[in-house]
């Protein structure tokens, strides 16, 4: 094992200290007399560093718009500026309207060193980017979704099977279909349990990059050149969860794409995104760029897709559990199109207005992503009379704006009819914010919101949810916390009672 040398270790503080003076005086030479949008006035040398929440961040942001009187609100830390939307027009006008300086991500320097640079998501805007983009709008566009719609059906199918089976353990029947339907679509790989080596790493890579993204958490982001030291340093946290990080993220790049390999070596497989641009390599020339490129978008649809999936999917069944009323005109609206002995195929969506209702109002009352994935300028700019600096880091505060009362009538209250007209026809006009802005926004969302809508259809056509009840038959209070793990919204555990509609589920599940 390597030990540092006295004068090595003498020469990393001091490599140190001046980094960290670099830093203060770029961050006081920074924050001139601009006139930045409201918020936390900032300290001498550290700015706004012990402002900034950690968790819980779009509450905050909340709290900050009623303390100084704005929807949009500034903050900064070492020289890092930070641009917080709480309204819905100024996130239009600036992400939509000004996209062409509103779409860069983050340049931090533990997304690199976690191995993340491929994640479509995370990706710096520029010509890599747009030939990212133009893959996912080839495969995930309105047009094309409908091609998933197979491998769905027979995921959700699962899911109801589950439920049948082991209705106490929801909780990871969701997750196994969150992971499962991307994993099917993009590698063809099947997972039969939600300890499969894939999922598992996962996982623990999304959970140490959730840390490391979180404001505030890493000194890495506010001084760049400390991801030079190296994980055996005392303190060097960043360091060491990065390369672990980087080790789990490609052995979740690496275990479906072997495997596919392997079963495309034996013999005919399933279509998927990969097993299309692999048949189509062994005929004709491809470039080493179209492969990472498709290889990016897989791993990049699994580790977006699957937990967002689960979050509302979760959402979905702790809220219909506690609104019988909601469940019961539900079921009421499926029992008349579908009849009695029948689960509902994406062919009815269009006769299912309620359903699509419940599916609109479980991501705006609760979004997976309460403030998006960050954008960032590329150019200074001016909005409202504010200056907005080349670089700065932009929230778009979707539980914000999906909150805001002067769109929503009592917007904590769970009520799908908001999004009924008075016809009794889903409105046309609506837009589902949970998706994000501009050309940042969701390319897979015409594909979750088919998963989405039919998990719900499908659920309350087999089953009936409610909260628990105890030994003597008392119902039991149905836990409502959430937990923020890094941007994901998280329902906190909880427990309800999932029973058969009908003694015909089998049949139904089998037909």
């Amino acid at each position: 094992m390597y030990t540092p040398t006295l004068p090595t270790l003498t020469k990393i503080v001091v490599v140190l200290g001046l980094m960290i003076a670099y830093a203060l005086f770029r961050a006081t030479k920074s924050v001139r007399k601009r006139h930045f949008p409201p918020g936390p006035k900032p300290l001498p040398f550290f700015g706004n560093m012990f402002d900034i929440p950690i968790y819980n961040a779009a509450r905050t942001y909340v709290d900050w718009e009623s303390k100084y009187n704005s929807k949009i609100l500034f903050a900064s830390a070492f020289g890092e500026h930070l641009l917080v939307l709480n309204k819905r027009e100024d996130a239009v006008e600036l992400l939509e309207g000004r996209s062409h300086k509103y779409s860069d991500r983050t340049s931090l320097p533990v997304v690199e060193m976690m191995g993340w640079s491929g994640n479509v998501g995370m990706m710096r805007y520029g010509n890599f980017w747009r030939l990212h983009k133009k893959i996912c709008n080839q495969n995930f566009r309105q047009e094309a979704s409908p091609q998933y719609n197979p491998i769905i059906a027979e995921k959700v199918r699962s899911l109801l099977g589950n439920l049948l089976t082991h209705p106490d353990e929801f909780e990871s029947h969701s997750k196994l279909l969150s992971v499962s339907v991307p994993l099917a679509t993009m590698y063809g790989y099947d997972v039969e349990a939600v300890d499969d080596p894939c999922v598992k790493a996962a996982d623990q890579s999304n959970l140490l990059a959730s840390r490391l993204l979180l404001p505030g958490v890493s000194f890495v982001n506010a001084f760049p050149v400390l991801r030079h030291i190296p994980p055996w340093f005392p303190g060097a946290f960043t360091a060491k969860a990065a390369k672990r990080a980087k080790e789990l993220t490609q052995e979740v790049i690496r275990v479906p794409m072997d495997n596919l390999k392997q079963r495309m070596a034996d013999g005919p497989v399933p279509p998927s995104l990969v097993s299309t641009f692999l048949e189509k390599k062994s005929v004709s020339k491809t470039s080493e760029e179209e492969e990472t490129v498709i290889r990016n978008v897989a791993y990049t649809v699994y580790g977006g897709a699957s937990d967002t999936t689960n979050a509302s999917t979760l959402t979905f069944l702790y809220l219909i559990a506690t609104h019988p009323e909601i469940q019961r005109k539900a079921q009421e609206e499926l029992d008349r199109v579908l009849g009695p002995s029948h689960l509902p195929t994406f062919e009815d969506r269009t006769l299912l207005p309620y359903i699509d209702a419940i599916y609109r109002e479980v991501l705006r009352w609760r979004p997976p992503l309460p403030t998006c994935v960050p954008h960032v300028t590329t150019e200074d700019d001016y909005y409202k009379g504010y200056y907005i600096p080349k670089g700065t880091t932009v929230l778009a505060n979707i539980w914000a704006m999906s909150h805001d009362d002067e769109f929503y009538d009592n917007p904590s209250a769970f009520m799908p009819e908001r999004h009924i007209d008075e016809s009794g026809r889903l409105k046309s006009n609506e837009r589902i914010l949970a998706y994000g802005f501009g050309r940042r926004m969701c390319v897979g969302k015409h594909v979750a919101s088919s998963i989405m809508w039919l998990i719900i259809a499908s659920t309350l056509t087999a089953f009936k949810i409610e909260g628990s009840k105890d030994r003597d038959g008392n119902k039991i209070p149905v836990d409502s916390d959430y937990t923020v793990v890094g941007l994901i919204d998280h329902k906190s555990p909880f427990k309800i009672s999932i029973t058969p509609r009908s003694d015909k589920i089998k049949d139904m599940l089998a037909d």
